[in-house]
C-alpha cells in the first residue's frame, strides 16, 4: 500500500493480514481525502485521531498532507508493531505521531482519568474504521461526544461495509454531511455542531 499524496507520496506502508483487516484502497482514500478537503479541512491546523488504526494508512496519509499531529489507536500488538515500523520509516515521532495500544471503547470511556494526560487534547478529525462485521460505529460516536474528544467543528469519518445500516442522526450534536458508497465500502462523514456549548 502506497501513500497517494503529500511529502510521503509513493512511500510504501507495511500492512498486516488477518480477519477483519481491510486497508483502504487507493481509490477510496483519494475519494475520502478529496471529500475532507472540499469541506474545508486545513491539514497544518488539523489534529487527527485514527481509531482501529490497522495499517495506519489514513493517519499516515494525513501526516503526509501536513497534519499537525496524528494519534493512532490499535489493540493488536502485532499491528502496533507494524505501525511503529511505518512511523519510524516515515520519520514520524512524538509529539507529532503517537501510537496507543488500547481497546478503542475502553480508551474513549476513560477520557480524563489519570494516566491519559497525553490524550487530553480535542481532535479536529477522527477516523473510525472498525474490523468488518463488528458494527462498532454506533458505540464510538456517542463516546466521542461524551468524552469531549472533538474540537468544535470536528469531522468524524467512518468506513464500513456497504450493507451496514447506521442511524445518520446518531447524536444531536453530530450532523451527517455525507453518505456515499464506493463498491464494497460505505463512507459516512459527520461534523460536530454546537458541541459543548455549555462549556
Amino acid at each position: 500500500m502506497r501513500i497517494i499524496a503529500g511529502k510521503f507520496r509513493g512511500w510504501k506502508l507495511k500492512t498486516v493480514e488477518g480477519a477483519g483487516y481491510r486497508p483502504a484502497t487507493g481509490r477510496v482514500r483519494e475519494a475520502l481525502f478529496s471529500m475532507l478537503e472540499a469541506r474545508g479541512v486545513v491539514w497544518p491546523e488539523c489534529s487527527v485521531l485514527d481509531l482501529f488504526a490497522g495499517s495506519g494508512s489514513l493517519a499516515f496519509e494525513s501526516a503526509s498532507r501536513g497534519a499537525r499531529c496524528i494519534c493512532l489507536v490499535e489493540n493488536s500488538p502485532v499491528v502496533v508493531q507494524c505501525l511503529e515500523q511505518n512511523a519510524v520509516r516515515l520519520g514520524l515521532f512524538a509529539p507529532q505521531c503517537r501510537l496507543v495500544r488500547e481497546d478503542v471503547l475502553r480508551l474513549l470511556a476513560r477520557r480524563g482519568r489519570q494516566g491519559q494526560e497525553a490524550l487530553e487534547e480535542r481532535f479536529d478529525l477522527v477516523f473510525v474504521d472498525p474490523p468488518y462485521c463488528m458494527n462498532l460505529v454506533p458505540a464510538v460516536l456517542p463516546a466521542l461526544v461524551r468524552g469531549r474528544w472533538l474540537a468544535p467543528g470536528a469531522f468524524i469519518l467512518a468506513e464500513v461495509e456497504t450493507q451496514t445500516r447506521l442511524d445518520e442522526a446518531a447524536h444531536e450534536e453530530l450532523a451527517c454531511v455525507s453518505n456515499r458508497e464506493y463498491g464494497q465500502t460505505r463512507i459516512l462523514l459527520w461534523q460536530a455542531h454546537n458541541i459543548y456549548n455549555q462549556v
